[in-house]
């Protein structure tokens, strides 16, 4: 009764109280070390062609200025769209593009880009003669195409290319393009209502329909209005002299696809009624099947309004999911349909069951496979050979199996069965290669599946490629990183696997790529030569750390310290820790190492390591693992774990000679931030606390959060006990709290630092609240990163480098 009582507190306090003072202040510039590292040049972007004969070498401009994501913008149905140009409002782009001969080295500069270039969605025709990209310009978006003969960008279209939802670009067998445009016919965009007509009304009819928190929802009717404009869409094929011819009816399409033979399209288009609930992937659609010159062949399903589904991860909707092509079939569609209601707490033995449907889908849907888990999708090789993937987030378990798809008849044979947070056993993933019809099938030879992963250990990752006898279940390594670099493949480039392209990186070795051939035993060849960014990191010393929690799980993080620091000579220094907590339901796994101390220091705008260059230490991927075994939920134990974690984290670098115990600062980002105000909440020992886009308050998401999938009224305590809010009170650690004032992230509206700032200032805390305009739960502006990183560097230099 009083664990309720408290909680009704809770509540009453959140609504009472009032704004704090606010102030507005000019945008300001952090200290030139950290501000000439944000302001390096990005690396450049690479793909290569099937064969890997060819390198589209990517460049972009450096992040976007304050007065560009100030534009207007229109945030509804879970959607953010630019209505100037009828596609995504903070997209990002490229501004050039250059081929590179892989084994020559030759680099080509493409003549022709648009001025003032911001392209996207590049994709080759099948017989790669082409590359088409789209172009945002000021009115709209536009069609572009590159002919890789002469090397040479052209316009084929006006800005009419609408990229509100999903893919817009698509190549077709005759080198044309499918292109969702924007319907010529859908008129000047809606007016806004002088008054509203009457009140937003929304009923239900008594049948529970729970729902995690989302933004950026419809609220009204003249919501609805835009939403359909926007979305108003009509397919056309596109020559490559540019001339159009309108494909099918228009509608508000959401996606379409075309059949690996080229003779139909797979469209989805949204259908009324809209929701006010859940954003726009749950609207209702119909799924349909089209001749490629538009004609409707058969409606596949119309699938509901998805706002009723039961609760937790494992929950999915009725009937009809994940419609698709066959990637070894001209013509096959395939899909899954749950058999327990989509309810993860109805007992079956079948889970969900898959369906085929060949050409010219007038028969009757075929059964291909049935899974006891959640179907996590199928990789294609043949009609004799296909991996089926499931999953079950509860208890963590996934497997893959062999199918036989030209005989459903036989039983799938499992190949892998394990824990997805067991890095250490992980087999990795199938390598894919492109068939006849361009389509991603297994690489594989009779038995043998091609596989690479980040082959986690005790001392870090060490990636690899290998095969997977499928019979035998046996792994045979290929091929290894080796210390003291981190290298991965990215492209395999023969049948057999000996030769492959490798991303190559160490600690102050800038990641670039390589050619490896391990059957002609020569030695490897580099293949790009990308600078190092960031001349002040070169010389800052990186290692990976394990220490033990007081119950003996073992931890890690990665420490760093500047340039010739010396723990045996030198002072102690202030220490930034870092870090974001995650869940387990197995302790072996949760003290497994995870990370390489071999990978290349690279800073996003985010990074805690900027601060390495202003003499503190830094504790970087700090572990914080919480674990609920069995029956036992890991959030049943968060605070008490959490706590252990960061006084093991604290007594480790202490112990190391490095830091200096009162003078230690713990930060984190989203789920990080509710991190660190939990432990300021709980703990007094750290000198300071940054807290960047949190949640603090859980009964503002009652249908779960991060990895909780009960709900409030099912566990009232632990949300109340997780709640930083409810703990205020006991907040006497200095804490900065930075939030972007257009979060869109689930859950962390930015009122949640809004409240929590007032109930820590109602309780004397030391506190700073900083709302970031325009911003989102990422900070894109180049003015709010700057800034941002000098609101951390006064916190930090005033509460924790010179406390007193």
């Amino acid at each position: 009764m009083r664990q309720h009582q408290s909680i009704c507190l809770l509540l009453c306090l959140w609504a009472m109280l009032g704004q704090g003072v606010s102030a507005q202040t000019t945008y300001q510039t952090p200290p030139q070390s950290i501000a000439d590292l944000f302001n390096a040049s990005p690396t450049p972007s690479v793909s290569f062609n099937k064969d890997g004969s060819m390198m589209l070498i990517l460049e972009r401009a450096g992040s976007p200025t304050i007065e560009d994501l100030a534009q207007p913008e229109l945030r509804i149905a879970g959607i953010r769209i630019n209505p100037a140009i009828s596609g995504p409002s903070r997209a990002s782009s490229f501004n050039n593009i250059k081929i590179k001969k892989t084994r020559s080295g030759e680099e080509i500069q493409i003549k022709g880009l648009p001025s003032n270039a911001k392209m996207s969605g590049f994709s080759l025709s099948q017989d790669e003669k082409y590359l088409a990209f789209a172009n945002s310009e000021a009115t709209g978006i536009s069609l572009w195409v590159i002919d890789l003969t002469s090397f040479e960008a052209k316009k084929l279209t006006d800005p009419i290319v609408n990229q509100v939802f999903g893919n817009s670009i698509a190549w077709m067998s005759d080198n044309s393009l499918l292109v969702k445009s924007v319907n010529p016919s859908r008129g000047t965009i809606p007016k806004a209502p002088a008054a509203p007509v009457g009140p937003i009304v929304q009923e239900t009819s008594g049948n529970a329909a729970p729902s995690r928190t989302y933004q950026d929802l419809l609220t009204n009717p003249y919501d609805e209005a835009l939403f359909a404009y926007f979305m108003d869409s009509q397919l056309m094929k596109i020559t490559i002299d540019g001339s159009k011819t309108p494909i099918g009816k228009p509608g508000l399409i959401k996606s379409m696809d075309i059949s690996p033979d080229g003779n139909f399209l797979l469209v989805e288009a949204i259908q009324k009624p809209f929701s006010y609930l859940v954003p726009s992937d749950r609207f209702p659609y119909n799924v349909e099947i089209w001749k490629s010159n538009g004609e409707l062949v058969k409606t596949i399903a119309e699938i509901p309004l998805d706002e009723v589904r039961p609760t937790g991860f494992d929950a999915t909707v009725k009937g009809p999911r994940n419609i698709n092509w066959r990637a070894d079939k001209p013509a096959t569609l395939y899909w899954a349909e749950a058999q327990d209601g989509g309810d993860p707490k109805v007992k079956v033995a079948e889970r969900d069951m898959v369906f085929t449907l060949d050409a010219p889908f007038s028969g009757e849907k075929q059964k291909l496979a049935a899974t006891s888990l959640r179907f996590g999708g199928i990789n294609w090789s043949d009609d004799s050979f296909a991996i089926l993937n499931e999953r079950w987030f509860a208890s963590r378990v996934e497997k893959k199996s062999v199918i036989n798809p030209s005989n459903p008849s036989l039983a799938p044979r499992v190949i892998i069965d394990r824990s997805s947070d067991d890095i250490y056993t992980d087999p990795g993933e199938p390598v894919m290669t492109e068939n006849e019809f361009g389509r991603n099938v297994l690489l594989r030879k009779g038995d043998l599946v091609y596989m690479t992963g980040d082959g986690g250990s005790p001392e870090g990752s060490m990636p690899f490629l290998s095969t997977f006898n499928t019979s035998t279940k046996e792994q045979k390594i290929l091929w290894r990183s080796q210390a003291p670099y981190y290298e991965r493949v990215t492209k395999v480039m023969n049948a057999d696997a000996t030769e492959f392209i490798t991303l190559k990186e160490s600690t102050d070795l800038q990641p670039n790529y390589w050619l490896v051939n391990t059957k002609k035993r020569i030695a490897p060849m580099q293949l790009t030569a990308f600078e190092h960014p960031y001349e002040s990191l070169k010389g800052i010393q990186k290692q990976l750390v394990t220490y033990k929690r007081k119950d003996g799980l073992s931890l890690s993080s990665v420490v760093y310290t500047p340039e010739g620091y010396d723990s045996a000579k030198d002072r102690r220094l202030p220490v930034l820790m870092w870090a974001y907590p995650r869940e387990y339901k197995s302790a072996a796994d949760a003290a497994q190492v995870r990370g390489s101390k071999y990978t290349f220091t690279r800073l996003s705008w985010g990074s805690p390591i900027y601060w390495v260059t202003r003499g503190y230490a830094i504790m970087d991927q700090t572990e914080m693992p919480i674990v609920g075994e069995g029956d036992q939920e890991p959030n049943d134990f968060f605070i008490e774990q959490l706590v252990a974690n960061a006084e093991a984290a604290i007594d480790h670098i202490v112990e190391m000679g490095v830091g200096d115990r009162n003078r230690i600062a713990v930060g984190g980002h989203s789920y990080g931030a509710f991190m660190t105000a939990n432990l300021l909440s709980h703990t007094d020992i750290f000198a300071a606390g940054i807290a960047r886009s949190g949640a603090y308050n859980r009964t503002l998401t009652p249908f779960g959060f991060q990895y909780e999938q009960r709900t409030y009224w099912e566990s009232p305590e632990v949300y109340f006990n997780m709640s930083p809010f409810s703990f205020a009170h006991q907040v006497k650690t200095p804490i900065l709290l930075i939030h972007g004032e257009a979060d869109n992230n689930s859950g962390t509206f930015p009122i949640q630092s809004e409240r929590y700032y007032n109930a820590l200032k109602g309780h004397g805390a030391t506190t700073r609240l900083v709302f970031l305009p325009h911003e989102s739960h990422g900070y894109a502006g180049k003015e709010s990163v700057l800034h941002t990183l000098w609101e951390m560097d006064t916190w930090l230099e005033k509460y924790v480098k010179n406390r007193k």
